[in-house]
């Protein structure tokens, strides 16, 4: 079982090994075919792949970091190396689509001749990139925040090779210069709702919130119906990582001779109905429920 994981993950880092390849080659012709071809949503959707490439990059070093045992100084572990990174990647995103709006609104002011065919033949090279990139990551981002990421990014980048394909077609039968600025803002546009979409829950994990489908009033009644237990105060639930949920508490007992029959059910129960597979619980008598603290 341990042989076949980790047959999973060296394939999975492969993977994104090949993508990022693959996508700073794709950025390199983006930006030289945006500057022949004189098109800023072409160097536009090149700043989006390398971000993208980033992202791999960042989210390949964080998986192996986050394979790392727990030790004395991290006594949790390293997973939490990938919400991290989600967290630049994101943070890099904004800037980003910030960056692309300054430019759309300066080009308006300045605007400059664009070389139809290039934008074509090399959005059309990027999209063919995208779709292979996307088929690397999409299995992977069914279970990690920062695959997952790059997965839209990949899709969002195929969509706008679409919208760049058809912003040259219509310069080239129609002179109609300002579909490029206007593509650019709609690039724009979508990097910064990945990133709003995506940022409020990598935050909620740093700060170590309740998940998100945990509602504590629902643990302490279902752990108010073990038998043994009486009342369930000072609750804490947070994720440790995207996927290992953990949770501190003080259970009211009236017998601590029964202290390890109503521990073993209380870990059954959370475990089942809230994937919650770190617990912490304090067991006080029934009679100081008042004084403990």
């Amino acid at each position: 079982m341990a042989h076949h994981h980790h047959d999973t993950e060296t394939m999975g880092d492969r993977r994104l090994t090949a993508a990022i390849a693959v996508n700073m080659l794709l950025t390199l012709a983006q930006v030289i075919g945006g500057i022949v071809s004189g098109s800023l949503a072409l160097i536009a959707d090149a700043l989006h792949n390398f971000s993208d490439a980033a992202s791999l990059l960042i989210a390949l070093v964080a998986r192996k970091i986050g394979r790392q045992p727990a030790d004395h100084f991290k006594t949790f572990g390293y997973k939490r190396a990938e919400v991290i990174a989600a967290l630049i990647n994101l943070v890099t995103l904004v800037i980003v689509g910030l960056y692309l709006i300054y430019e759309a609104l300066w080009r308006i002011y300045e605007p400059q001749v664009i070389e139809g065919w290039m934008v074509i033949v090399v959005a059309g090279v990027a999209l063919v990139i995208d779709i292979i990139t996307a088929i690397l990551t999409y299995s992977m981002s069914k279970h990690s925040m920062n695959i997952r990421a790059a997965f839209l990014h990949n899709v969002s980048d195929a969509l706008a090779s679409v919208g760049v394909i058809v912003a040259g077609s219509l310069i080239l039968l129609y002179d109609w210069y300002w579909t490029d600025t206007a593509l650019t803002l709609l690039i724009a546009g979508y990097v910064l709702y990945q990133a709003a979409t995506m940022l409020p829950k990598t935050i909620h994990i740093l700060m170590q919130g309740t998940p998100e489908n945990i509602a504590i009033n629902d643990v302490v009644s279902a752990m108010e119906t073990v038998a043994g237990v009486s009342n369930v105060h000072h609750v804490h639930i947070w994720q440790l990582d995207e996927h290992n949920n953990a949770l501190e508490a003080h259970v009211v007992i009236g017998d601590f001779g029964e202290t390890e029959v109503v521990k073993a059910a209380l870990k059954i129960e959370l475990g089942q109905r809230f994937n919650i597979a770190h617990s912490t619980l304090e067991f006080e008598i029934k009679h100081c429920e008042k004084l403990c603290y």
